[in-house]
């Protein structure tokens, strides 16, 4: 062993193919950079667009997973991060620093005036770990109860305890046995469900489904006599972010609450991807007339700067006297640079009334996708609320699913070489679904009306191109 760290002999400035000749060598692959076989290298990103290191714009229609959703570089929430790192950019988390205390308050108070509930924050930095919070929370609440109900399509994270709330079996297959595995329900995916059904009759029959649950001891996870539950708590995304951007009846939330208010059983709400007006409102559960018991968040409230996740919890269940000092840590929670930055997002869609813009955009995007539907027979369903959007590629029938054809559309967007007015773009998507044949479509919130244009244009493009090809 050497002894003083060397960085390895290269020139000043690798070449991409140098690059990745060590990206290949060092890097491990475990994590999803290598769902493609020829990742692309980006060099600056501004607004919208990524470029490359020719200068191609990419209209970027994922923004980071719903991490950005303020836009790249955004100048107001930079220089936020540039003034705490400035003034107080690290203190330990046993101290105090007055962002987090300001951002604690800021969001406690807004959720008890839509929910009703007096609650408390606790801050970590990513959305796993905050869906790990939320689960030591509700064990500790309900005694030490250990399973959870989640839905069909759900997507929590892919730590140890927020995979088992997952419901897809290969983000466990490597690990052993998960035996507090969540009981999975059916969500209401009304493009693949049941025929003959409108959509607020789907979801009426999914909540009938899962109240069939309680109806006796031998369902098994109800024990009339005692009036208690074998299941702690619910973990629900209002919207399925992973799963496909599957928007829900707006009457199915109301209907499932309710058995879980009769049964003792709590409410998980998972807002790390459509959180922070993703869907129009700062919480996505807010279009459906029902209040958490516990909501989590992340990802875009510091609009993918310093990372920074947390939970709010009624009190009851969150109070010190019965979550003490000590029952949960992350050495970076509540950093100052995180905190400094989500506060002063919150400060900034306040101002004016930006939910009524993200969804002016976003019916705007959508009846755009209707039209791409109405000429391009591989489209099988578009649907959207807010600026969260979901177009679903199947084969010529409009219905059997089509991974293949949008694994191709994705690479191709990555070439760059679409023409519009004379110059080259490119178009980053991002793939989702039960049957990975989703273009789940999550533009910057502050999206021009000619970006939107130009998204639908180079979506009819590429559309075009797969039924050429």
């Amino acid at each position: 062993m050497p002894a003083t760290l060397k960085l390895a002999e290269a020139p000043a400035v690798a070449s991409e193919d140098e690059l990745r000749a060590l990206e290949q060598t060092y890097c491990s692959h475990g994590d999803t950079v290598h769902y493609t076989d020829h990742p692309k290298f980006f060099e600056t990103c501004e607004g919208s667009y990524v470029y490359d290191s020719t200068g191609t714009p990419f209209l970027d229609l994922q923004m980071w997973y719903s991490a950005v959703n303020f836009g790249y570089r955004n100048e107001r929430l930079n220089n936020a991060a540039h003034r705490q790192l400035d003034r107080l950019p690290q203190v330990a988390s046993q101290y105090l620093h007055r962002e987090k205390v300001e951002l604690a308050a800021l969001i406690a108070r807004d959720a008890e005036a839509k929910f009703g509930y007096k609650g408390r924050v606790h801050f970590n930095v990513g959305g796993s770990q905050a869906i790990e919070d939320s689960l030591k929370l509700v064990r500790n609440y309900t005694g030490g109860k250990s399973l959870m109900f989640a839905f069909e399509g759900g997507y929590h994270g892919r730590t140890l305890g927020a995979t088992s709330i997952t419901s897809s079996y290969r983000y466990r297959r490597r690990y052993g046995h998960f035996g507090e595995r969540a009981q999975f329900i059916e969500f209401p995916y009304h493009f693949r469900g049941p025929k003959g059904m409108s959509k607020e009759e789907y979801g009426e029959y999914c909540v009938q489904k899962f109240a069939r649950l309680f109806e006796s001891e031998y369902n098994g996870v109800w024990d009339p006599k005692a009036g208690k539950s074998e299941y702690a708590a619910f973990y629900i995304e209002p919207i399925q972010g992973t799963g496909g951007y599957v928007i829900p009846p707006m009457n199915f939330f109301t209907g499932l609450k309710k058995i879980l208010d009769d049964h003792g059983i709590l409410l998980v709400v998972d807002e790390i991807q459509m959180g922070v007006y993703r869907t129009g409102k700062l919480w996505s559960v807010e279009h459906f007339g029902i209040s958490p018991d516990v909501l989590v968040f992340g990802k875009a409230i510091t609009n993918g700067l310093n990372p920074l996740s947390g939970i709010w919890a009624r009190e009851e269940m969150i109070n010190p006297t019965i979550f003490p000092p000590g029952s949960t840590h992350s050495t970076f929670a509540s950093n100052p640079m995180g905190t400094a930055v989500a506060l002063e997002t919150l400060k900034m869609v306040s101002e004016n009334d930006f939910g009524a813009t993200v969804m002016e955009k976003g019916a705007r995007f959508l009846d755009g996708l209707k039209e791409l539907q109405k000429r391009h027979p591989i489209v099988g369903d578009v649907d959207g609320l807010g600026l969260a959007l979901r177009m679903e590629i199947c084969k010529e029938d409009g219905f059997t699913p089509d991974k293949a054809t949008l694994d191709w559309m994705s690479d191709e967007g990555m070439k760059g070489d679409m023409l519009v007015d004379g110059k080259k773009h490119g178009l980053v998507l991002d793939v989702g679904g039960y049957h990975k044949n989703v273009i789940t479509l999550a533009p910057n919130l502050m999206i021009s009306h000619s970006e939107i244009d130009l998204a639908l244009n180079l979506l009819d493009q590429l559309l075009t191109r797969a039924e050429r090809r």
